[in-house]
């Protein structure tokens, strides 16, 4: 990724805009798929509905933001140890991917299982892919483990935010915001 432009102190308005666009969408899908209610019932289909919308846009925001990163660059790094900027690459990299992936992996499931993703109000669908039962199962596992390990990722990326800001009180947290 290119390190230049933007500023030397702060992200570009556009990056802060697309970073936290992204935060909500994910909250949105993960809440959404969580009270979606039993199979059948109007609840399941309105919540997935909203899981649906909310991964597409994380995916469309994932590739304006990245379109964005590589035009735009982003600010220096902040001085550390060379463990917590390894770790710092390593989480916001499986962090990006988690951005692409994970809803390619959704449309990918329910393509699988015959259907199109349905975007309602607009009447679009969305098919990558044919029926495929046995490689359904395999993504359906996918997408599910990844959600689930990503509660985790992007917890330790809030964590990690805010001891940079409480404890090592530097502009990490301030850059984004």
């Amino acid at each position: 990724m290119a390190t230049y432009a933007a500023s030397a102190n702060r992200y570009s308005k556009p990056a802060i805009f697309f970073h936290w666009v992204i935060f909500l969408l994910v909250a949105l899908a993960w809440l959404a798929i969580e009270v979606r209610g039993p199979k059948g019932s109007e609840s399941r289909v309105f919540w997935s509905s909203v899981h649906f919308w909310a991964g597409s846009l994380v995916l469309a925001f994932a590739v304006l933001r990245l379109l964005w990163r590589l035009w735009s660059g982003a600010p220096a790094e902040i001085d550390s140890n060379r463990l917590f900027a390894f770790l710092s690459r390593v989480v916001h990299l499986l962090l990006y991917l988690f951005i692409f992936v994970q809803p390619l992996l959704g449309i990918l499931m329910i393509n699988t299982a015959g259907h199109p993703v349905a975007l309602q109000g607009i009447n679009l669908q969305i098919t990558l892919v044919g029926a495929d039962p046995l490689a359904r199962e395999f993504i359906k596992h996918a997408h599910e483990l990844i959600g689930n390990v990503f509660y985790f990722v992007v917890g330790l990326h809030a964590l990690a935010a805010i001891a940079h800001h409480v404890v090592l009180r530097d502009n990490t947290l301030r850059r984004m915001i």
